[in-house]
């Protein structure tokens, strides 16, 4: 099994807290879709077995793609890949992107989810992260998707955010839970330091939140979503029964993954790559890549990293017949101090980190690390 994810590394305005790859350069992107495709072509192999599970088509902005470039990517997807057990293709999209005319074309493709950038519902959270909606736009956008017959919907929110915990984020929850959508990405905000709002922090503009303010929020964020029925699987990631985000757990899983575009990443075996080219040298033709060689330690890590990030967490059975019977043994003794404090708990021979505890996961899984 394989997915691939589409990179499209284009916005109108740039978010004050994005580190993500993207430009501003419109003008560069009929040539970088060109560029995409036949990037595709060349590297359909890449991936040692040509059977997909899922399509994501990332950003930047996919949504300033037209639906019938969408479709196209799709489609030639197809004649290269066996797609028959594709369950789940996904477009993020800005709200404000989102106009009637735009969702109607967008419901005759084959995207069956949209993953929506929203941030916040409180509208100078937004214009201080650059965003170009308002929150009215957003619910709006979500009420447009399902009236096309789009009700796969996953809405990104961000709490952490210095000035506006409190009642600000609290209303984003209110809104966030009664738009009823099946998934919601909840992000701690992170200051990027090639950013504005790293910028700011430097300047000495923006002065993040303390820990014991991030910890309150997170719990908060937490408390509300599962008590409306979400299902906290990940440790930014919250979905109803049947809603989880098929493309994102497959990476957590370690299922390779062929990305498209400059700035893109894929994952082989035992390789990892990414485009270097920027988008102006993508247009002209020159595509660079840089990549690097995983040992066994770094497949165990790996696992180690993305399988704590989950509620399943890690299996030292696994890790014994995998890695070695010294590694299981060396995790379990790290874990007992996780143990102890009820940060984590173990069933059979999982370890997994109690998800209320999932803020501290980089503590855990470094703790974990060979």
């Amino acid at each position: 099994m394989a997915t691939l994810y589409f990179h499209i590394p284009f916005c109108k305005c740039i978010c004050s807290y994005c580190d993500f790859y993207k430009v501003g350069a419109l003008n560069l992107m009929p040539k970088v879709v060109e560029g995409m495709h036949r990037e595709l072509e060349e590297r359909s192999n890449y991936v040692a077995e040509k059977r997909l599970t899922s399509i994501y088509f990332g950003g930047g902005t996919p949504s300033l793609l037209q639906p019938s470039d969408i479709e196209a990517f799709i489609s030639h997807a197809r004649e290269l890949f066996d797609c028959s057990d594709v369950g789940e293709i996904t477009l993020e999209a800005n709200p404000d992107d989102l106009t009637e005319e735009y969702v109607d074309k967008l419901a005759k493709t084959s995207i069956n989810r949209v993953s929506l950038g929203i941030q916040s519902f409180d509208d100078e959270v937004l214009q201080l992260m650059n965003r170009r909606h308002t929150a009215r736009e957003a619910v709006e956008a979500v009420k447009r998707l399902k009236r096309h017959g789009i009700d796969n919907i996953s809405i990104d929110i961000i709490f952490g955010i210095a000035g506006y915990g409190g009642e600000v984020l609290q209303n984003t929850l209110r809104e966030a839970v009664a738009l009823d959508v099946g998934h919601i990405s909840a992000y701690h905000l992170t200051i990027e330091e090639r950013t504005k709002l790293g910028l700011m922090t430097r300047r000495g503009e923006y002065m993040p939140i303390s820990d014991e303010e991030s910890e309150a929020e997170y719990l908060l964020v937490h408390k509300v979503l599962k008590e409306a029925g979400y299902e906290h699987y990940e440790v930014s990631n919250y979905a109803k029964d049947g809603c989880r985000a098929r493309h994102n757990s497959a990476y957590w899983q370690g299922v390779e993954y062929l990305g498209i575009g400059p700035g893109a990443h894929s994952f082989s075996r035992d390789n990892r790559t990414w485009c270097t080219s920027t988008a102006k040298e993508y247009a002209e033709g020159v595509v660079t890549y840089e990549s690097e060689t995983l040992a066994p330690l770094d497949h165990l890590n790996e696992y180690v990293m993305t399988s704590l990030r989950r509620v399943e967490g890690i299996d030292l059975g696994f890790i014994a017949k995998h890695y070695g019977v010294e590694h299981a043994e060396r995790i379990a003794r790290a874990a007992a101090k996780w143990l102890e404090c009820g940060v984590v708990h173990r069933e059979g021979e999982r370890l997994a980190i109690v998800a209320e505890h999932f803020l501290v996961s980089d503590a855990v899984i470094e703790s974990f690390f060979a």
